[in-house]
């Protein structure tokens, strides 16, 4: 049984899109997943399915639901539990002396980043903030926390003319932990 993980943007408890996990947790059950479990109260929910779905199918049919069910446009980002695993073996801070996990974090694209979508921020040096984009993820590492940094999901979106929503290191680990007890039962 396959292992989703979905990242929605901009949902919160308060605010903007405010949405209770409870619901949106009914929601994916009512969609005929299984196994459904949220993390923390922005959008982060990993679940099963009993069919054959590809990625995009998925994402659009959760948003689709999620404007039905809520009014609200919000993208999705569709993970499977060996996308989430590669993301260490391809992390480049890591390594880092004194590395921090909660300064860093991942900005999940809807799609790979282009050849000239990353040139256009090939050149961008912010020290000591620092950035890989690897496919649909970009790794950005903040030793000095995020609050003043200019590396930031709205940064991206503008400089490279995409779509993302950013989780800290601490919460995909949360998230991984969750989908291997899934893929346990």
């Amino acid at each position: 049984m396959p292992v989703f993980i979905s990242f929605l943007r901009g949902v919160n408890m308060t605010g903007h899109n405010k949405m209770k996990m409870a619901d949106l947790s009914t929601l994916y059950s009512e969609m005929g997943f299984k196994n459904v479990r949220t993390f923390i109260q922005s959008g982060n929910v990993v679940f099963t399915t009993g069919g054959d779905y590809t990625v995009p199918s998925l994402s659009k049919m959760i948003e689709s639901s999620v404007n039905k069910g809520f009014g609200y446009d919000v993208p999705v980002f569709i993970r499977t539990i060996k996308d989430l695993e590669s993301l260490t073996a391809l992390n480049p801070y890591l390594k880092e002396e004194y590395f921090d996990p909660s300064k860093m974090a991942v900005l999940f694209l809807k799609e790979n980043a282009s050849a000239e979508q990353m040139d256009r921020v090939i050149n961008i040096d912010y020290p000591p903030d620092k950035f890989k984009v690897s496919g649909s993820e970009i790794f950005i590492y903040c030793p000095n926390g995020f609050g003043k940094t200019k590396l930031n999901t709205n940064f991206f979106e503008k400089k490279m003319g995409v779509t993302g929503t950013a989780r800290n290191w601490n919460t995909i680990l949360a998230i991984m932990e969750m989908a291997t007890a899934i893929c346990e039962l």
